[in-house]
């Protein structure tokens, strides 16, 4: 369950960090009762950053094969062992 904060609790900078450091999900920050800004742990964003990498790599593969741009893997590592005398 994603945790909810209001701005005022930034104060608290190392209880704050101790939370991001906890949670395995953002932390949403309010102001006047209306969402503001997120903050998580290093770790986790760059996991997450990490992941949204991966995902849009697949989706970039998943449409070059829908749209047919294939390679023979065979002639591939032939063309390569011959460019590189492997």
């Amino acid at each position: 369950m994603p945790r909810i904060i209001p701005i005022r609790d930034l104060k608290n900078t190392s209880e704050i960090s101790q939370m991001c450091h906890a949670s395995n999900e953002p932390i949403f920050i309010t102001k006047n009762g209306y969402g503001d800004m997120v903050i998580m742990s290093m770790k986790i964003y760059e996991e997450k950053m990490f992941m949204l990498d991966v995902y849009s790599k697949l989706i970039a593969s998943e449409e070059q094969l829908a749209e047919g741009k294939v390679l023979d893997g065979d002639a591939s590592l032939k063309s390569i062992r011959e460019k590189y005398n492997v």
